[in-house]
C-alpha cells in the first residue's frame, strides 16, 4: 500500500497548497483584522475554496498515514511549497522568476533521490506507552528549549529559525499521533478513535505547531524559517517513524544519495523561500 500512501500524500500537499494560496488571495483584498476579518472572509468564494483545500489536505494526510509509513508521508509534504508557488503566482497575477523554477526542480529531484534511496517501508499503526512517553518528553522538551532560546531580543533570523524548528517538531509529532489515531479508527472503529488519547493529542499538538509557525513567520524572514521547518519536519518524522512504529530505511552506502537529496531539497527550499519574498507572497 506504499504507492497508495504516496499518492495520498502528494494529493494532500497539493490540496494544502491550494488552500493556502486561495486563503492568501482572499486575505489580501481586505484590511480588516480579528473577528471582523473572519466575518468578511467567510463570504468570499476564494476563502471557502481555501478552507476546502485545508480540510482536503487533512483527509488525504490521514489516508496516507493509514496506508504507509510516517517516514514516507511527511517528507512528501515538502512538495507543498513548490505547489503553493505554482498555484499562487497566477492567482495573485505574479510571475515565478526563472530561479524559482530551479528551486522547484531542486526540491522535486532531491525528494525523489532521498526517498528512492531510503525506501521507507514497514510500519505499525500503534506504539506502546513505553515508546510514547520518552518521545513525548523529548519532543515537547526540545520545542520548549527552542521557544526559550528564541526569546525577544535575539536576532530576527535566529528567532525565526528556532521557532520554525519548534514548529517542525510539533508537525512531526502531530503526524505521529494522527497516524496512531487513524490506525485505531481503521482497526477498531469510531468509539475507540474518540476514546484514544492520541486523538486529542494530535489536536493539541497541531494547534501548538500552528501557533509556533505563525510566530516564526512573524519573527523573521521566510528564508530563515522555511528551511528549518521543511528539513526539520522530514528529519523528525523519519526518526519518529523508526522509533515508534518500527519503520525501516536502507542504510549503508544508500545514506550517501539520501544526504545528497537532502542537500538538494535544502537548496531548493532556500531558493523558493527567496522567490516567495520577491513575489510578495510571504508574510
Amino acid at each position: 500500500m506504499i504507492e497508495l500512501a504516496a499518492v495520498f500524500a502528494v494529493a494532500g500537499a497539493a490540496s494544502n497548497a491550494v488552500g493556502t494560496a486561495f486563503q492568501r488571495k482572499a486575505a489580501s483584498t481586505t484590511s480588516k483584522g480579528g473577528l471582523r476579518l473572519l466575518a468578511e472572509l467567510v463570504h468570499r468564494p476564494a476563502w471557502v475554496i481555501g478552507m476546502a483545500g485545508v480540510i482536503g489536505a487533512a483527509l488525504f494526510q490521514s489516508l496516507a498515514l493509514v496506508n504507509g509509513p510516517l517516514a514516507l508521508v511527511q517528507p512528501l509534504f515538502i512538495l507543498e511549497l513548490p505547489f503553493a508557488l505554482l498555484v499562487a503566482s497566477p492567482l495573485m497575477h505574479r510571475r515565478l522568476p526563472a530561479l524559482g523554477w530551479w528551486g522547484v526542480a531542486g526540491v522535486v529531484a532531491g525528494l525523489a533521490l532521498s526517498l528512492a534511496s531510503a525506501a521507507p517501508h514497514g510500519a505499525d499503526d500503534a506504539a506502546p506507552m513505553t515508546r510514547w512517553i520518552p518521545v513525548l518528553g523529548v519532543c515537547l522538551g526540545a520545542m520548549a528549549v527552542a521557544v526559550v532560546l528564541a526569546r525577544p531580543g535575539r536576532p530576527a533570523t535566529l528567532r525565526a529559525a528556532l521557532l520554525a524548528a519548534a514548529a517542525a517538531i510539533g508537525n512531526a509529532l502531530t503526524a505521529a499521533l494522527l497516524k496512531s489515531a487513524t490506525g485505531t479508527f481503521a482497526d477498531h472503529g469510531l468509539t475507540a478513535f474518540l476514546t484514544a488519547w492520541q486523538t486529542y493529542g494530535f489536536a493539541l499538538a497541531g494547534v501548538a505547531a500552528l501557533l509556533l509557525l505563525e510566530n516564526a513567520l512573524q519573527a523573521g524572514p521566510l528564508v530563515a524559517s522555511q528551511p528549518a521547518l521543511t528539513i526539520g519536519d522530514a528529519t523528525v518524522s523519519l526518526a519518529l517513524g523508526i522509533i515508534l512504529f518500527d519503520e525501516q530505511i536502507r542504510t549503508g552506502w544508500w545514506l550517501v544519495p539520501v544526504l545528497l537529496g537532502a542537500l538538494l531539497i535544502l537548496a531548493g527550499v532556500v531558493v523558493l523561500s527567496r522567490a516567495v519574498q520577491v513575489l510578495g507572497l510571504g508574510r
